[in-house]
């Protein structure tokens, strides 16, 4: 069942908004004048070929790439390469990545206490309680004392998004979670990003998992050469997508 855009998201803020953005690597323009707004609890998927900007779009949001150009609003903030408000937003942005990046020196529980102790100044008790709860979110409570060499690599992946998840996020950003998992693997770490969506959490997904883009988003935004070639709702994009660049990719995926 999917969690289509209906007149109630009109009466929502945007929490993201990106005006002609712009990203150059040299004489290559990874995002071409994209605009964009996301509203509160909106799960939004980006999909294309590989080397389309879906990445480096989100990098940009919370500035782990700087802009060429454009501007980005997160939660009211206008983001610039001189902003004093970029680490607070950061502290509001959640981020999960293709790697888990995990310690491999600390236990699970270490890992995700670290972040709230240095950055949300939270006490250990009120660390370690946090850290219990989003596990138990994410399936794995029995896992907190172990070390990440130990565990699956779905696991490490639900992990890492429990440790995004216990900064309490007003967005969450997800940069190709399951391309580094086995495929027996993927199915665990998208049932948590389902629950996640169905919980109402404002969601950013770059994935080629068309199940999961079918079943959890609000939008599809289908990129192309650093632009947005079609931005609707699954539905529409699936049965009757109005670009022939999108058509192609969606013949060769589906």
């Amino acid at each position: 069942m999917a969690f289509n855009i209906d007149n109630k998201d009109d009466k929502k803020e945007s929490i993201i908004i990106i005006k002609n953005l712009d990203k150059h690597f040299g004489r290559v323009k990874a995002v071409n004048n994209v605009s964009l707004e996301i509203k509160t609890g909106q799960v939004v998927v980006i999909i294309g070929p590989s080397g389309s900007g879906k990445s480096t779009l989100l990098r940009c949001i919370n500035y782990l790439e700087t802009p060429s150009g454009g501007d980005i609003w997160v939660d009211g903030i206008h983001l610039t390469r001189k902003s004093k408000d970029i680490n607070t937003v950061r502290r509001e942005v959640g981020m999960v990545f293709q790697q888990f990046n995990l310690f491999p020196h600390l236990t699970v529980l270490e890992n995700i206490i670290l972040a709230q102790t240095v950055v949300r100044q939270r006490s250990q008790n009120e660390a370690v309680e946090m850290a219990r709860k989003q596990l138990a979110r994410v399936g794995i409570p029995e896992k907190a004392n172990v070390y990440p060499e130990q565990l699956s690599g779905g696991q490490q992946q639900r992990v890492a998004i429990a440790r995004a998840l216990a900064m309490n996020p007003k967005v969450m950003l997800f940069d190709e979670p399951t391309s580094a998992l086995d495929p027996e693997m993927i199915k665990e770490v998208l049932e948590v990003m389902l629950n996640l969506a169905k919980e109402g959490m404002t969601m950013v997904v770059v994935t080629h998992e068309m199940g999961f883009a079918k079943n959890a988003a609000d939008r599809i935004i289908f990129m192309d050469g650093g632009s947005v070639i079609e931005d609707t709702i699954p539905s529409e994009l699936f049965t009757d997508p109005k670009h022939s660049r999108t058509k192609m990719f969606l013949s060769k995926i589906l």
